[in-house]
């Protein structure tokens, strides 16, 4: 992977659509959906795999992949800085997202509330991610 400055500065000279989040906004919006994701994983796998286990397994294993696309995003976008190839990742992201919320709403509508935020996020990040791509070909 790339280091740090050469990312940053990779980044800085993509074109992006008038209405792009300033970089500095992605780390504290990330920080506090990665904690409300943590707690709606660590429910799931309570309430998949714990002496109370009444979900289906299909939403844990739909999580996994959900945080497996989530995770190859980054080195996908900044490692290989391949953007069409990130648009395909992130759209899988927030497939499965809905999909989370939508599934797990009959079960938990707490849970299934706190992965909105999430989701929005990854829209708002998916629309831009697309606007990246087509500026940049």
């Amino acid at each position: 992977m790339k280091n740090l400055t050469t990312t940053q500065q990779w980044y800085t000279t993509l074109n992006k659509p008038s209405w792009s989040p300033d970089p500095s906004l992605f780390g504290k919006v990330w920080s506090v959906l990665y904690v409300t994701i943590f707690i709606a994983f660590v429910y799931t796998c309570m309430k998949t795999f714990g002496a109370n286990a009444t979900w289906p397994k299909y939403i844990f294993y739909t999580f996994l992949f959900n945080i497996f696309v989530n995770v190859i995003f980054t080195p996908i976008q900044f490692g290989l800085r391949n953007l069409p190839l990130a648009v395909v990742d992130i759209v899988f992201v927030l497939i499965s997202c809905l999909a989370l919320v939508y599934m797990i709403f009959p079960y938990s509508k707490t849970i299934s509330l706190l992965l909105v935020p999430y989701t929005l996020w990854v829209c708002i990040a998916t629309f831009l991610q697309i606007q990246i791509t087509y500026l940049n070909k």
